[in-house]
């Protein structure tokens, strides 16, 4: 429960920051329709809206793979969220996102995918071809870029790493913040 403890503290920290202004983000941006039809994406705006975080701010977080067929997001699954633009200015879009940790409270940490191929990029872990893309396209894993998801904000896909990615990815992951 600690590690827990900690780790909603911190996200309080950063969520806070970011309402006041601090840091620009999701919930200072106005909900902007990302579609033609007028209609927010799951994770845009909102109590459930995507956020990204400061990921050398987080201590103490738990890597552990648990995916789990039970309708519930899980470490090691991908599950698709609005996800903002790193100019924070309100803009955005819908992308899939690996769940890495979970804190018990319906808050997880996501790492963005991209299908944009960056091998010898220090900030991407490749994790190759999955059921996840449905162009079959490898994807890799953005290390530099940490969000703050909610059940609520995610639309729930029937994907996950296999136990190997997820470690190469949870590797990485500690190697470059601390985590455990």
């Amino acid at each position: 429960m600690p590690d827990t403890s900690r780790f909603l503290t911190a996200l309080g920290r950063v969520i806070r920051s970011l309402s006041r202004g601090g840091a620009g983000g999701a919930a200072d941006a106005p909900g902007r329709a990302s579609t033609a039809t007028g209609v927010l994406s799951p994770g845009q705006a909102g109590p459930d809206a995507t956020i990204e975080l400061d990921p050398r701010a987080i201590r103490r977080v738990r890597l552990d793979y648990a995916p789990s067929r039970d309708g519930e997001p899980d470490p090691g699954e991908i599950v698709w969220t609005w996800v903002p633009y790193v100019e924070n200015d309100g803009r955005g879009k819908d992308r899939p996102v690996v769940i890495v940790a979970a804190s018990g409270s319906g808050d997880f940490l996501a790492v963005q995918l991209t299908s944009r191929p960056r091998d010898g990029d220090r900030d991407h872990v490749a994790l190759g071809v999955g059921a996840w893309d449905a162009e079959g396209r490898p994807s890799w894993a953005r290390l530099d870029r940490v969000f703050r998801v909610r059940t609520g904000g995610m639309r729930r896909e029937a994907a996950s790493l296999d136990a190997q990615r997820y470690a190469r990815l949870a590797s990485a992951l500690r190697e470059r913040y601390g985590w455990h």
